[in-house]
């Protein structure tokens, strides 16, 4: 099962996808833990305040890889690197995508832990 969102970015709406596969394709292509980099991010800003967030630039890294993958993900037409994607766009805030993307892989979550509990409750019956 998998989510989709629309997210405006610079004056565009973009599709950002989760599902099961963003961890094995964020790791296959950049040797990370998603897992882990979304939770660093998620405590280096804080919602609304760019002025006391703590991002520094492997920070601001990880965000665009995450963006990248989950935006591949919900549109195979999309360059194939990060670099080349982040040419479609002018500059853009951060601090207004992040939480976006980090709401939506929630919701990924939430939603694969209650179908699993789901299965669990018929096969137990």
């Amino acid at each position: 099962m998998s989510l989709m969102k629309q997210i405006e970015i610079d004056g565009k709406q973009v599709a950002f996808k989760a599902s099961a596969a963003i961890p094995r394709i964020y790791r296959m292509k950049f040797q990370r833990d998603i897992y882990k980099d979304l939770k660093a991010l998620e405590k280096s800003i804080v919602e609304g305040s760019e002025e006391s967030s703590n991002l520094d630039m492997f920070s601001l890294e990880m965000f665009e890889n995450i963006a990248f993958v989950m935006a591949k993900h919900a549109d195979a037409s999309i360059p194939d690197t990060p670099e080349e994607w982040l040419d479609g766009f002018n500059t853009f805030s951060i601090y207004q995508v992040l939480p976006q993307l980090i709401e939506l892989w929630g919701l990924n979550v939430k939603t694969d832990v209650e179908a699993k509990k789901n299965f669990a409750r018929q096969t137990v019956r």
